[in-house]
């Protein structure tokens, strides 16, 4: 089913949209919620919190990129789930990739806040545009789907230490990015 037809049985409280996006989008929620989580009852019932937020959301939403729209709301259900489970305990993926990009961002609660964590997000695309395919996909495994240095080897068929060298890389071209554009690092 296409992604029009899905948000129009959202539109239209008809519940058959939870399946027909389970059906397309499913895999993909688990994946990324499992890379986060790693553990399969917390991705399931991630899985199903994303569908929930998707019915709240739609209407009045109505996203231009379902498949998107979907992970993101996993991922941050996943975060969330996992800040929760294992608050005050470090040593997952997640809190390596973290603290690999710590110190680069200030962390601030301010009314602007929010505005600026907009802005340094498209600054962020827009640095990732420019990278070569290759190295975005290392990154965006590293940094988004929270994946080891060795599941990101075994993908890309390179070395784990070409893999760390192209993700020390690509955190220092973020950086010196960053400065460039005015971001306080």
């Amino acid at each position: 089913m296409e992604d029009n037809d899905i948000i129009k049985l959202y539109f239209d409280r008809n519940e058959n949209a939870v399946t027909e996006t389970s059906k397309k989008y499913g895999r993909n929620i688990r994946s990324i919620a499992y890379a986060v989580l790693k553990n399969v009852p917390d991705t399931e019932e991630c899985e199903n919190d994303t569908y929930h937020a998707a019915w709240n959301a739609i209407p009045p939403s109505k996203p231009q990129r379902l498949g998107a729209f979907l992970c993101r709301i996993a991922r941050n259900a996943a975060v969330d789930r996992y800040k929760h489970d294992r608050a005050q305990k470090r040593g997952s993926e997640y809190d390596a990739a973290l603290s690999e990009l710590e110190g680069m961002l200030s962390a601030g609660e301010t009314p602007d806040s929010i505005v600026e964590a907009d802005e340094l997000a498209s600054a962020i695309v827009s640095f990732l545009k420019d990278l070569s395919q290759t190295k975005r996909a290392v990154f965006i495994h590293r940094y988004w789907y929270c994946r080891s240095i060795a599941e990101i080897a075994e993908l890309s068929g390179f070395s784990q230490s070409k893999i760390r060298s192209m993700l020390m890389r690509a955190r220092n071209e973020l950086k010196k990015y960053l400065e460039r554009q005015g971001y306080v690092l």
